[in-house]
């Protein structure tokens, strides 16, 4: 058999390896690169949409198995890769950001800043250029959860700055803008020219993600953020007992009404493991996170247990995800990761079938 002649078979045995999340092909989405074939040995890549695909694993042996039952195919060699693409928007601001995160609860006392923090730093570990925004301008946490000493961010000329880094972040907090321990006491329209200053005014550079940590409540700075920012989509973070849902129902409903695609729900401190039996206990109930989700009919992004661990790592500056990579919660902070990259994924898939059937309609028209 010629290679030429290998080369339609393996071509038709990928065609058979669907992504789960898009629901196509990986031939017809363009995810194979690179095809070589010599004397039986078959090299590709598949060319993912983000590095924190929750699937790779998965594909990678699918397209092993299948290429290497072809008759003729002696070795098979995948190489995984990814190119995270960028969610379309017209706006003219953070045009190096291929796509913003929003991280929201209604309320305080969620842990929505340790969920935005770790989120964060799990999608840097899959390779991902990542940068978080602490939009919390009244309560800012992220720096002491990063360990950055409050000093104020370096000029960039232009009349902007650049963000701090750690731990592979860039990381822009209005604790930045005053001396530590002093209080910002500002009216509402001083608040959105921060913001301003967050979207506008930084060098945030190339980014394939910002996690942006919203402050609690649908106030002025969310508001700000929602509207002027071009959000690829937002996270709701909730607690397991019901009437956490009075407050994070608020926090889908601003999504919708923004018209910001909500990507899903993070039940947080959802259950603990006790050391000695490895039983998961339901101390705050169980349930709300699935219930948000089931109402508003969007994914349970993840459920993140409640471990002292998770304090411990984040008052001292390293956050559970780098502290303890293998530990309990990083692992559900690396799923949560892979789950909000494959919904941006699948939005971005709905977003270009719709662009290709309006291309199509005004031809025909």
């Amino acid at each position: 058999m010629s290679d030429q002649e290998l080369q339609v078979k393996v071509m038709a045995a990928l065609k058979t390896v669907m992504d789960p999340d898009l629901h196509k092909n990986i031939v017809d989405l363009g995810f194979v690169k690179n095809l070589n074939i010599d004397n039986g040995k078959v090299r590709f890549d598949v060319e993912l949409t983000t590095p924190a695909c929750p699937v790779k694993e998965q594909l990678k042996n699918e397209c092993s198995q299948k290429v290497g039952a072809i008759d003729g195919v002696s070795e098979v060699d995948v190489n995984m890769t990814a190119a995270v693409r960028a969610s379309e928007h017209s706006q003219p601001i953070l045009t190096g950001v291929k796509n913003i995160i929003a991280v929201a609860s209604g309320k305080g006392g969620v842990g929505k800043s340790t969920v935005s923090t770790n989120l964060a730093i799990a999608l840097s570990q899959t390779g991902a250029k990542v940068g978080l925004m602490d939009g919390d301008i009244y309560g800012p946490s992220i720096p002491k959860m990063m360990g950055i000493p409050i000093s104020p961010p370096k000029g960039a000329g232009n009349n902007k700055f650049h963000p701090h880094e750690k731990h592979g972040l860039k990381v822009v907090s209005a604790a930045f803008l005053t001396e530590e321990g002093q209080p910002l006491m500002l009216r509402g329209p001083m608040l959105g020219g921060i913001i301003q200053q967050f979207l506008q005014n930084v060098e945030w550079g190339e980014l394939d993600y910002l996690v942006i940590d919203l402050p609690p409540g649908t106030g002025d700075v969310q508001l700000t953020l929602t509207q002027r920012a071009p959000l690829s989509g937002g996270v709701i973070v909730t607690t397991p007992q019901q009437i956490s849902l009075i407050d994070a129902e608020k926090g889908v409903k601003m999504f919708q009404q923004v018209k910001v695609p909500v990507l899903g729900v993070v039940e947080n401190m959802s259950y603990f493991v006790c050391d000695g039996c490895d039983k998961k206990h339901y101390i705050f109930a169980s349930g709300a996170g699935k219930q948000l989700a089931d109402q508003f009919k969007v994914p349970v992004l993840g459920e993140i247990p409640l471990l002292p661990d998770v304090v411990t790592a984040g008052d001292s500056g390293l956050p559970i995800t780098l502290s303890q990579p293998d530990s309990l919660a990083s692992q559900a902070y690396r799923h949560l990761a892979g789950q909000v990259a494959a919904q941006i994924s699948i939005n971005q898939t709905k977003a270009s079938k719709k662009v290709g059937a309006g291309f199509e309609l005004a031809w025909k028209s």
